[in-house]
């Protein structure tokens, strides 16, 4: 698998997921439509130049996915049970149309879990950077993680 199994993570690891990805309108418009959002501020070129930031800003919520996705190759491809949640999700600043985004991706804590002594629990902290190197998108999220199988 090309995921990372519970045993191989280790508290302070840091990793630097690639490619990056570069947002889109298209991006913006179809994920805000599929998810029923009818914001102005994501949608409406207009109404958005005589707001705040004076442009569309991107949805937060897919740049929390698009930053979560950029990890998914290296870290849990093939060897995550499953998402067990999300928490202290902040968007330090705005995403626009055109940026580029880099994850990183740091391990916070790793435990054996309680309650199901076969898999770990990985807490994650997910980050996102434009490419001026600004914070766009923090949040911590618990993996439930296979370990690795007998030999």
């Amino acid at each position: 698998m090309a995921g990372k199994y519970f045993e191989e993570f280790r508290v302070g690891d840091v990793f630097r997921h690639q490619p990056s990805r570069t947002v889109t309108e298209t991006d913006n418009l179809l994920f805000t439509a599929l998810t029923m959002n009818p914001q102005p501020l994501h949608l409406d070129a207009e109404f958005s130049k005589n707001a705040e930031f004076g442009q569309r800003l991107v949805n937060s919520i897919f740049t929390l996915g698009l930053v979560v996705g950029l990890s998914v190759g290296e870290l849990t491809l093939g060897t995550t049970v499953g998402n067990l949640g999300f928490e202290k999700t902040e968007f330090p600043r705005p995403v626009f149309i055109g940026d580029t985004i880099t994850a990183e991706t740091e391990i916070i804590e790793v435990r054996e879990s309680k309650s199901r002594p076969q898999w770990g629990i990985v807490m994650f902290e997910h980050r996102g950077i434009n490419q001026r190197g600004e914070v766009v998108v923090r949040a911590r999220r618990a993996g439930m993680m296979r370990r690795k199988p007998a030999a």
